[in-house]
């Protein structure tokens, strides 16, 4: 990447993949600016369901960069179920507070960056973890959580295309399901035969699987490879 140590922010990296970034980022010398719903050493808080906390998040996490932020990844999700028969206003509101975690957030990080690197005059990366579901759609409990990833993938390509001449590139990840507390609930409910027959390698990723390919696509990854969307999925969806 560059010669010093970068600064890379990490939405959602108090748990799960974004934890395992975390960790492996900090292991490869990289400065981690992390986000979670509470503060913590090096964590900053913020609710990014509520408007305006994108912005907040930036601005201190800027602060706490000495000015300076390298790369962005674009971890934080949100994966609650959403019946169809759910009354109008909850279905609603559970919709919109999905693509604000999932979408907006990641969009309002990503722009606030391109205009710090664009002035800057410097190059940066944003890395979105995005979902298999944006490829294949996902149950009919979570039209939310697709629709999301799927513009995150769309939002991806865009800044791919738009910014990269001028030094900034954008990687994109499609995991299937990890074994996180976000899956929690259908790994539980799921014996390992059917596991088995949905995914060719018996076994669901793990966060530091994931990890691994963002780490990558933060640090190493070629300007070549800008607008890329690398799957890991144990061949469950392959296209």
């Amino acid at each position: 990447m560059n010669a010093h140590s970068p600064t890379i922010l990490i939405t959602g990296s108090t748990r799960g993949i974004g934890a395992a970034i975390a960790r492996q980022l900090a292991a490869r010398g990289a400065r981690v600016i992390g986000h979670g719903r509470s503060a913590a050493p090096g964590v900053i808080a913020a609710d990014l369901a509520q408007p305006g906390a994108a912005q907040a998040l930036w601005h201190e996490a800027l602060t706490l960069a000495d000015g300076r932020i390298d790369a962005v990844i674009n971890n934080a999700g949100r994966f609650d179920a959403n019946p169809i028969d759910a009354a109008d206003f909850a279905w609603l509101d559970a919709w919109e507070d999905t693509l604000r975690i999932n979408l907006t957030a990641a969009a309002e990080l990503s722009r606030a960056a391109v205009r710090h690197w664009l002035a800057g005059g410097t190059p940066g990366r944003l890395v979105h973890i995005a979902s298999r579901a944006a490829h294949r759609g996902d149950s009919p409990d979570h039209w939310h959580y697709a629709a999301a990833k799927g513009g995150m993938i769309a939002l991806h390509k865009t800044l791919a295309r738009g910014y990269a001449d001028r030094g900034i590139v954008s990687y994109a990840l499609s995991p299937g399901f990890v074994a996180t507390d976000m899956a929690a609930d259908w790994l539980a409910e799921t014996d390992a035969a059917t596991i088995a027959a949905q995914i060719p390698l018996g076994r669901v990723a793990s966060a530091e699987e994931i990890a691994t390919i963002a780490t990558f696509c933060a640090l190493d990854a070629p300007a070549s490879m800008t607008g890329a969307v690398i799957d890991a999925n144990g061949a469950s969806h392959v296209r």
